[in-house]
């Protein structure tokens, strides 16, 4: 069955690593371009020669139904647990919060939320910013604006405002919002180990912090985030 694994390049493997990680914390797959500058490469016939490439070896299968849509089937059998979760970047929206159009949708941002110490329980409606439209139509989203550094290596910088894909469920090593004991809310990793889930911090200077998995209620997945450049 994996046989052919040994055949990946080093470019299609990298591809097909970008592409499972994106499906996973967006559901969506990645475009032609955000493909494109995972690998620095030039142009997109590069890309359109590695998806072809996966697509033969039965790493990837095109959705006929939707645009652009692939399926990851499988992953190469020395993909690491680093390769699969803990590298996961969000997407950043270039430009900032100013980016709006009159006929795109917004999302309430619903105050602070530490990456770092647990702070209060998330808050009412503090202001309001723009959904993506690739996000728009898939599921319902809330922001949040980031405190703290403790998550710096996953891309995610103090001030920075999440965008957060409601759900009351992560897959290990995603990136969610978690309320502990019904008080604090948090953005952290989520390691699931039997009847305990691990909150780990994407910064070696902070601990990752054990409970016991009743005390942990997941409130959404990290789906992208604004940044703005001055």
């Amino acid at each position: 069955m994996y046989e052919v694994c040994s055949m990946l390049t080093k470019k299609q493997k990298n591809l097909l690593i970008f592409i499972n990680k994106k499906i996973r914390s967006t559901g969506i797959s990645p475009s032609y371009e955000e493909m494109k500058n995972s690998l620095n490469l030039k142009s997109k016939s590069g890309i359109h020669r590695l998806i072809s490439a996966l697509e033969e070896r039965g790493f990837v299968k095109r959705l006929a139904h939707k645009a652009r849509a692939l399926e990851v089937v499988k992953l190469p059998e020395n993909a690491s647990a680093n390769d699969i979760f803990n590298s996961f970047t969000p997407s950043v929206i270039k430009g900032g919060l100013e980016n709006k159009t009159s006929n795109s949708s917004k999302i309430s941002v619903l105050g602070s939320i530490a990456a770092g110490t647990p702070i209060d329980a998330i808050q009412q409606e503090v202001d309001q910013v723009t959904l993506p439209v690739e996000l728009q139509n898939n599921g319902e989203h809330f922001g949040l604006k980031i405190k703290g550094n403790s998550m710096i290596d996953a891309g995610i910088n103090d001030g920075d405002t999440v965008i957060i894909k409601k759900s009351s469920t992560a897959d290990n090593g995603q990136i969610a919002v978690v309320l502990i004991d019904n008080q604090e809310a948090t953005l952290k990793r989520i390691r699931k180990k039997g009847k305990t889930i691990a909150l780990e911090s994407a910064n070696k200077d902070f601990d990752t912090k054990i409970y016991a998995a009743n005390r942990i209620k997941i409130q959404g997945k990290l789906i992208s985030l604004y940044r703005n450049f001055h």
